[in-house]
């Protein structure tokens, strides 16, 4: 009987691949391991490999999305009926079907009940009903004042916020809701047509200023970036965040950095030293390099230092491991091999798995600070900003400095601020006495 291929999970966080292109086509013969097509997951663009010998006798899916168990292709023997494998294989999950059928009514009910509000604004109540069908039928209905007899004006609270927001008087405004009340749509087609004056709530007219349209677009979102706002999302709103920022004077280091270049073979960076140095203050503080698993807490036996890498779709992060026990150059030359392959998404998932800290530096790009999401299942992550000269005060002395600021992220859960404030201390004598990294 012929095989069925379905679209494997080629990663611990992916829901669905994307077929990017085919390397072999219908009536093709393969075997066993043979490279059938290439796929983009939410990490990186894989290579798709047949686990059975045969004839493609059809491919399901030439390009596009597929979820986990999504059937692709089907490969057997010559002049197999290759519609029966897949019939078969779609009556053996009538479960999944009737799961899937629940969640749209689910769905479905859902936006029924978020759109009650707007509904009930817009609606005519029942007294009022009849009366209106009446004269629509028989003339047009003209615009009605919004105002009442005391000079009240007459708005759902939905409309005076959205008015307000936008600065909108509203005697300019006509309602044609229920009385000639504003609703919703009336602030929303005001917004869209202004007239050629329009006045603010300060009363003051603004002189219509003329535009080019500019033309919407609509890009589909890459199965990374799906899994960047999904993995971020649960993280944000899962793990309750706390920030601490300190200050580290990075003269030192800086004049230890230009030293170490002019002798040695492999140009030393700022971001390998505060890898390594991050590395040896995890050692001595086994609380931040840990896990929050619910029923318990991981203290991680290993550092495997995640390096937050900008590529085209997103971000990605390779893993430095055992990075405590790698020398300087080592950590700067894994680091570029594995950033060169992120930005072509050709990182293996064991080189980007097992990371027990991340590191996200953003001051290559003029950023002086910041505050970063957790990246699970790390209890913390350190932001690290630009280096900036500014004026200090030494031994009661004004000097310039070589200022960095770094923003370490903390699961509270797992991590409290003392612990965390001990681990950044340290991480700022080993940063501003670095001769201690050699040791």
């Amino acid at each position: 009987m012929a095989d069925v291929i379905k679209m494997p999970r080629m990663s611990d966080t992916m829901e669905e691949g994307v077929i990017v292109s085919w390397l072999v086509k219908e009536g093709d013969t393969v075997s066993s391991g043979d490279t059938l097509a290439e796929v983009e997951t939410d990490k990186a663009t894989m290579e798709l490999d047949s686990y059975f010998d045969g004839i493609l006798l059809h491919i399901a899916v030439k390009e596009g999305a597929v979820p986990i168990d999504g059937v692709i292709a089907v490969i057997g023997e010559e002049g197999e009926d290759w519609k029966a494998a897949i019939e078969g294989e779609s009556s053996s999950q009538p479960k999944k079907e009737e799961k899937k059928e629940n969640k749209e009514e689910k769905t479905e009910k859902t936006e029924k009940t978020e759109k009650t509000e707007e509904v009930q604004e817009s609606a005519p109540s029942a007294k009022e009903s009849v009366p209106a069908m009446a004269a629509s039928k028989s003339a047009p209905t003209p615009a009605i004042s919004q105002s009442t007899s005391n000079g009240r004006i007459k708005i759902s609270p939905l409309a005076k916020s959205m008015a307000n927001d936008a600065g909108i008087a509203l005697d300019a405004i006509s309602g044609t809701g229920d009385n000639g009340r504003i609703i919703k749509r009336d602030i929303e087609e005001y917004i869209k047509n202004p007239p050629a004056t329009s006045q603010t709530a300060t009363g003051k007219s603004l002189p219509q200023i003329g535009t080019v349209k500019g033309e919407d677009s609509e890009v589909p979102t890459s199965q990374m970036r799906k899994t960047i706002a999904r993995r971020l999302s649960e993280s944000k709103f899962t793990a309750p965040h706390f920030y601490l920022t300190m200050e580290i004077n990075m003269t030192n280091t800086w004049d230890s950095r230009k030293s170490l270049n002019e002798i040695a073979d492999v140009k030393i960076s700022f971001n390998d030293l505060v890898v390594k140095a991050a590395a040896a203050a995890l050692k001595k503080h086994p609380a931040v390099n840990s896990s929050w698993l619910g029923d318990s807490i991981r203290y991680n036996g290993n550092i495997n230092i995640g390096v937050a890498v900008a590529v085209e779709d997103g971000l990605l992060v390779p893993v430095i491991k055992n990075a405590d026990q790698k020398s300087l150059s080592y950590i700067n030359q894994e680091v570029k091999e594995l950033a060169g392959k992120a930005k072509v998404k050709k990182l293996g998932m064991d080189e980007m798995q097992g990371n027990t800290f991340t590191i996200s530096n953003l001051g290559m790009f003029g950023i002086e600070e910041f505050t970063a999401i957790i990246n699970p299942p790390d209890a913390c992550i350190l932001a690290v900003g630009g280096i900036i000269e500014k004026p200090i005060v030494d031994n009661g002395e004004i000097k310039v400095g070589k200022m960095m600021k770094v923003t370490l992220s903390c699961d509270h859960r797992v991590v409290d601020g003392a612990t965390g404030s001990e681990f950044l201390n340290t991480l700022k004598s080993l940063l501003e006495d670095p001769i201690r990294l050699l040791v």
